[in-house]
């Protein structure tokens, strides 16, 4: 009999999205493995595989108290359980559902990204006492090294998967076709800065394709910084924009790295040591990236000299990289055709895979 794997992600509604794309992943790395994806109620997407079964369970507002009935179910099966988004508060939930300490090789945890803090920190410690036995991954050392330091044994490094989905389309090397704001519209991902430049190419009179995705994260919210920076782009009058408004289906969203610049100008105090979905998208697909410095995507762009770092994301700076990339497209996009075949080997769900399944850690 084939072992299950529960898959926890409360905001997963549809293709769109990293959510999607890291889960899909590993379901596609073991086809002999059962997955059962716990995900929103609203969820509309197509599975990714014949061996995942889509639970439709989570309501947005009672999400955390759903959280505890369903951890507490889970830990009295002997099925294994990944929280594949994983938060501070579902280490706590965990341990306030168990009737004990939680064996080993049970419970998973995905943390992205952390955010340090001393009472964060104290209250990290207390859990690894109690719960020895859980099982923490992240996507960079500094991440990892947080868990370390507050005592959890089972604190381990797994390189963030690619997208299965993107894998699929061998990247070529082509002409370029446009510049391309992937991934939700935020502001820690510098979208007012992406409306700057585009506000700017307008007055210089150039005609530079852009395309932009203005899709929000999950449940169709924006700050309001966001909804006015929106606003701002309906107003211009640039003949060259292609926005996004609705989420993109996986084959789409793919097709637009395509001869592409994918710009990022992500703030760096945010992006100093957190992994980019839409980077390992973009590599893959051989588009080269112009980013911010100081940042992981920084250091993948200038490993392999698959695009241009500024060291500010004033549109002088952005449109000046832009230009470069394009009159050098053929060169930039060699580049990250070769960067997104080392990657996609790095950062290979099976590695992902082979911790949960094969408790190879």
């Amino acid at each position: 009999m084939s072992q299950i794997i529960n898959i926890v992600e409360p905001t997963l509604t549809s293709e769109a999205g990293h959510c999607f794309s890291f889960v899909s992943s590993l379901c596609q790395a073991d086809k002999k493995t059962r997955f059962i994806l716990w995900g929103n109620y609203l969820s509309s997407l197509t599975l990714p595989a014949k061996n995942v079964e889509l639970k439709k369970h989570f309501f947005r507002k009672i999400r955390k108290i759903q959280s505890f009935f369903l951890y507490k179910k889970l830990l009295a099966t002997q099925e294994k359980i990944l929280i594949s988004t994983a938060g501070r508060v579902d280490l706590a939930i965990f341990d306030w559902a168990s009737k004990g300490v939680i064996p080993p090789n049970k419970v998973y945890f995905y943390f992205h990204w952390i955010n340090e803090s001393h009472k964060k920190i104290a209250q990290l410690k207390k859990l690894a006492i109690k719960q020895p036995n859980l099982v923490i991954l992240g996507p960079t050392h500094s991440v990892v090294k947080v868990f370390q330091d507050a005592g959890f044994k089972y604190a381990h490094l797994v390189p963030y998967p690619v997208s299965a989905v993107i894998l699929k389309n061998l990247a070529q090397v082509q002409s370029f076709s446009r510049v391309w704001f992937a991934g939700a519209a935020r502001q820690d991902k510098g979208f007012g800065k992406v409306v700057d430049l585009i506000e700017y190419v307008d007055n210089l009179g150039l005609d530079i394709p852009f395309a932009l995705q203005t899709s929000s994260d999950h449940f169709g919210k924006y700050d309001t910084e966001t909804k006015a920076d929106i606003a701002r782009l309906k107003r211009l009058t640039y003949a060259h924009l292609q926005m996004y408004t609705d989420t993109l289906s996986v084959e789409a969203y793919s097709c637009l790295f395509t001869g592409a610049i994918c710009i990022q100008p992500y703030r760096t105090a945010d992006f100093a040591d957190r992994v980019s979905g839409v980077t390992l998208d973009a590599l893959s697909a051989g588009s080269p990236v112009v980013t911010s410095s100081g940042t992981w995507i920084a250091r993948q762009v200038e490993r392999f000299d698959a695009g241009i770092v500024v060291d500010t994301t004033s549109p002088e700076q952005l449109i000046t990289a832009i230009k470069k990339v394009i009159a050098e497209y053929k060169y930039y996009s060699e580049k990250a055709v070769t960067a997104g075949q080392t990657l996609q080997d790095e950062h290979s769900a099976n590695h992902l895979a082979n911790v949960i399944l094969a408790n190879k850690i």
